[in-house]
């Protein structure tokens, strides 16, 4: 009787560590958010800038894998802990110097065009 209820208490403190963890997260991204919403309506500083390497992987329709160097590019990205606006923060792009665009011209063993 005593394991069965050691288990039961044992799955409840688990499942209310879980639904903890998972607001703590919420409420963590929403703030971040509306920090950034804030900054941008009082035009204080909510985005940077980062110049990045561009390299394009072309898949030919050979099967074979081209890279081109695209030059440098500067982006555009959210002054904030976590990603915004399917954008990367500053503090990380500053890190990744290098951005790869994968084009893909479509399966080598069909011809036709999409």
């Amino acid at each position: 009787m005593r394991s069965v209820t050691r288990r039961a208490t044992l799955r409840i403190v688990l499942k209310r560590s879980l639904i903890a963890l998972v607001l703590l997260a919420a409420t963590v991204y929403l703030g971040d958010y509306l920090w950034l919403r804030y900054r941008m309506a009082t035009n204080r500083d909510a985005f940077g800038s980062v110049t990045r390497n561009v390299f394009y992987s072309v898949k030919v329709k050979s099967g074979k894998t081209e890279f081109d160097y695209g030059g440098q590019q500067a982006f555009e990205c959210p002054n904030t802990l976590l990603p915004q606006y399917w954008e990367k923060p500053c503090w990380l792009a500053r890190r990744q110097k290098d951005e790869q665009i994968v084009i893909d011209s479509g399966n080598p063993h069909n011809p036709s065009l999409y």
